[in-house]
């Protein structure tokens, strides 16, 4: 029911497998080395129009649905996950806001720079005191003449370090509490906004986030992303969506460590013989597939529903709660499978190990995930 079929998408999968493969996959231990991506690779991904993949195509995108999106993540998903992070915070939190509730003015000005990849997008929710409790925003923003002026700071954003234009959220009226809340495109060089030093981080080599501050930051007016007070509504928009693309990076990955994982059992010889042979490494080879294909199913039934214009926060919350403790639990048994050598730098499933971990916590942590999932299925009992 949900397998991609159409042609087109299909081709765009193979390309972006065929990329991964053989321009990403040399580099990637260059980008955990350096805690960089090279410049080459991110020419190639412009080229190749994936800072575009979401974007309408008569603003110069792919215009992918969020099934295709989700195919297409799952490739990038089998590599460097510090280096897909760059491309889904652009692609997913970074510029579905403007995607979804953008003013034509907006949408012209901003979406056909980041179709291109000539800017950079990324998403600023969370602040020292707002991360799994969204709606307890201490940024402010207040209305003076044509302006907006933010006051605040946010904290751990994705991309903050290389990012052109910002998804900001802030409250416009404190007596309305999620009602007041109200989203805002803000330019890198607007009078007033700083971005700090970048974090330093357990994994997501290549992937750069840190604070901003806001200090009597001007905002044009025209620059509000939907409705003023309606921001809340429209983080939950962004967020649901950035969680499928989460969940389908997820599932890549837990591909990638299987396919990992499954040669190095055939090769490596104990007691005379493969480890493969020996049931204790099949049954977790099993485990890690299955729950891989579940992951999978879950994730591409929410993508498409959103394709069908449904509400999803429920199932993109599920998604990314089961995608992402899978990845978990397919990266430790891979690590297991390995033995020493899953330990040592020198093979990737170390990599992956401490790049699953983050997954369990960024848009939105597992806890919330299960309180948002429990909240709609209680409602629908009342």
């Amino acid at each position: 029911m949900f397998t991609v079929q159409n042609q087109e998408i299909d081709q765009i999968v193979q390309m972006v497998h065929q990329f991964v493969e053989k321009e990403v996959e040399p580099l990637a231990q260059q980008i955990e080395d350096e805690d960089r991506i090279p410049d080459s690779l991110v020419q190639q991904v412009k080229e190749l129009g994936l800072f575009g993949m979401s974007i309408p195509e008569e603003y110069g995108g792919i215009g992918l649905g969020m099934v295709g999106k989700t195919a297409v993540l799952e490739q990038l998903g089998r590599t460097h996950n510090g280096f897909v992070s760059l491309i889904s915070a652009h692609t997913g939190i970074g510029s579905t806001g403007l995607v979804r509730l953008g003013s034509p003015y907006l949408k012209e000005k901003y979406l056909p720079a980041l179709a291109s990849g000539e800017k950079i997008a990324c998403f600023a929710l969370s602040e020292p005191g707002a991360g799994s409790d969204a709606t307890n925003l201490a940024t402010k923003a207040e209305k003076k003449g044509d302006k907006w002026i933010l006051n605040g700071s946010k904290h751990f954003i994705t991309n903050a370090p290389v990012a052109d234009v910002f998804t900001v959220f802030a409250v416009t009226d404190k007596d309305k509490g999620a009602k007041g809340i109200t989203a805002f495109l803000i330019e890198k060089d607007f009078p007033g906004f700083t971005v700090g030093k970048k974090d330093k981080k357990m994994g997501l080599k290549g992937s750069y986030t840190a604070q901003l501050l806001f200090d009597q930051c001007e905002v044009p007016e025209e620059n509000v992303i939907g409705e003023v007070g309606l921001g809340y509504v429209a983080a939950l928009t962004i967020l649901s969506e950035g969680r499928i693309g989460l969940a389908a990076r997820a599932v890549g990955s837990c591909d990638k460590l299987i396919e990992l994982s499954a040669k190095y059992a055939n090769e490596r010889i104990q007691f005379g013989k493969p480890i493969a042979k020996n049931q204790a490494i099949q049954w977790m080879l099993a485990d890690m597939a299955t729950e891989t294909e579940a992951a999978r199913t879950l994730t591409l039934k929410a993508a498409h529903l959103v394709d069908q214009g449904k509400k999803v926060v429920k199932e993109s919350s599920m998604a990314k709660l089961y995608a992402s403790e899978v990845f978990n639990r397919v990266a430790d048994k891979a690590v297991q499978i390995h033995g020493g050598m899953g330990y040592v730098a020198d093979y990737p499933v170390e990599r992956y190990y401490r790049d699953a971990r983050i997954t369990k916590i960024y848009e939105g942590t597992n806890e919330i995930q299960r309180l948002i999932i429990a909240r709609d299925i209680l409602k629908d009992y009342m």
